[in-house]
């Protein structure tokens, strides 16, 4: 667990940016590669399409165009840069780090970058990393990315994950605030629980299995998920961090302006928002449109929220997402 209330120096985040691919993927496009239907996928997650990589775009390539528009918003350079650090699970190669790419792509200067890997709740735990090199008063500007090419490795034989998951990326600068200016960060938490570890996981390509052959032919390095698993403890653990960011800040949930959370599953989304006692119109959804981009899906809400107009300056937002590990997280700034 991470708090970061009633702490000097603080973050703000400074700016935002988000890319998606081009290619548009409807279920109808689905249904013609698996057996499922638009009806039934629209029920099950509430996606209609999602957006897939083109052959050759890489993480770190999705990464830098969120990532140039996040140091746009912020006004800043790539050379003001202190940090970086990337939540990803499908990096260009298992080494080095997508950050490490992103960083020669950006052309910065020699800084730390590295990567954390919580699937979708991992945005949100690099974010609270750089935080707490904000507040040491070590670092004053640090971009964190979500990034993924989930369909790199998404198997397209299990219409169960198949139809969810989709690729883009979403930036945030996080900067030293020196004064109560706008974009304050109230407050990270984050939490693993090792029980459901094999719940949701990609069994081979590993020091456990390496991968063989035969694996490939069993899908084994492609993304394994009991659903049901994971949707009764999403709700559970998302509810619980997000109180708990709440009671760090001292609002309560009529406080809250907006509730950002990570875009799985509809239901889910629902759900929670029932049990914070949140009002449906004030929770950001794109799943309908963007699916389950892992650690992207946060930033990329966040960002198209805040560029549309509905998240404004002095708006509080909480944020929270669950993903393997299981590791969940929330987070809550006043933007």
């Amino acid at each position: 667990m991470v708090t970061a209330t009633g702490c000097w120096p603080r973050s703000r985040i400074a700016g935002t940016g988000s890319y998606v691919p081009a290619r548009v993927v409807t279920n109808d496009d689905l249904a013609q590669m698996v057996d499922t239907s638009d009806e039934w996928i629209r029920q099950r997650v509430g996606i209609r399409t999602r957006r897939f990589a083109a052959d050759g775009e890489t993480s770190s390539d999705m990464a830098l165009e969120a990532s140039k528009a996040a140091l746009q918003s912020a006004q800043l350079a790539p050379g003001d840069l202190d940090m970086i650090i990337v939540g990803t699970i499908t990096a260009d190669m298992p080494i080095p780090a997508c950050a490490v790419f992103l960083q020669k792509k950006l052309g910065c200067k020699d800084i730390p970058s590295f990567d954390v890997s919580a699937a979708c709740a991992g945005f949100l735990f690099a974010m609270s990393i750089a935080d707490q090199f904000i507040r040491n008063g070590e670092l004053r500007n640090v971009l964190v990315v979500g990034v993924e090419a989930l369909t790199k490795i998404t198997n397209f034989t299990d219409r169960n994950t198949c139809v969810l998951f989709a690729d883009g990326a979403g930036a945030v600068v996080l900067s030293r605030a020196d004064d109560d200016s706008r974009g304050l960060l109230l407050s990270t938490r984050i939490y693993t629980d090792s029980a459901l570890a094999e719940s949701l996981c990609i069994p081979a390509g590993g020091s456990k299995e390496p991968l063989t052959v035969e694996g490939l032919q069993q899908y084994r390095n492609k993304i394994y998920m009991n659903g049901k698993d994971i949707f009764k403890i999403a709700v559970k653990k998302l509810t619980s961090a997000s109180l708990s960011a709440m009671a760090d800040a001292g609002l309560a949930p009529e406080q809250i302006d907006w509730v950002v959370p990570h875009q799985a599953n509809l239901r889910i989304i629902n759900q929670v928002a029932a049990r914070l006692g949140v009002p449906y119109e004030r929770v950001i959804i794109n799943i309908a449109e963007r699916g389950n981009t892992s650690s992207a899906s946060i930033p990329i809400a966040l960002d198209e929220s805040i560029r549309d107009g509905r998240i404004r300056s002095g708006h509080t937002v909480l944020m929270s997402a669950l993903g393997a590990g299981v590791s969940w997280a929330s987070a809550l700034a006043r933007l």
